[in-house]
C-alpha cells in the first residue's frame, strides 16, 4: 500500500518536471523571440532612417560646397572646407565613442530582463 501511494507520487512529481521544463523551453523560445524581433526592427528603423538622413546629408553638403565655392571664387575650396568639417566631426565621433556604449546597453537590457 505504501509503495502504491509511493509510485503515485513519483508518477505525478515525473509529470510535473516534464511539463515544467516543457513550458520553460516555450518561454524561452518565446522570450529569444522577442528579443531578436526587437532587435530587427531597431536595425531596421535606423538602418531606414540613417538611410535617408546620409541621402540629406549628401545633397545639403554638396549645396554648400557650391555655396562656399561661390562666395570665395574658387569650387575646390568650398569643397576642401566641407570635407575639414566632415573629417573634424568623425575624429571627435572617434574619440567619443565609448559614450555610446551605455545607452544601448541600457535601451536592450530592458527588454531582455524585463519580467514576464
Amino acid at each position: 500500500m505504501a509503495f502504491e501511494g509511493l509510485r503515485e507520487n513519483i508518477a505525478e512529481l515525473d509529470e510535473n518536471v516534464s511539463s515544467y521544463l516543457e513550458h520553460s523551453i516555450e518561454y524561452a523560445k518565446l522570450k529569444s523571440f522577442k528579443i531578436s524581433m526587437v532587435l530587427v526592427t531597431h536595425l531596421a528603423k535606423v538602418l531606414l532612417v540613417g538611410t535617408l538622413a546620409i541621402l540629406a546629408l549628401l545633397f545639403l553638403s554638396a549645396a554648400v560646397s557650391i555655396a562656399l565655392g561661390y562666395a570665395l571664387d574658387n569650387s575646390i575650396y568650398g569643397f576642401a572646407i566641407v570635407g575639414l568639417i566632415y573629417l573634424i566631426l568623425g575624429i571627435l565621433g572617434y574619440i567619443f565613442r565609448d559614450r555610446l556604449n551605455k545607452p544601448l546597453l541600457e535601451m536592450f537590457s530592458k527588454y531582455f530582463f524585463e519580467e514576464p
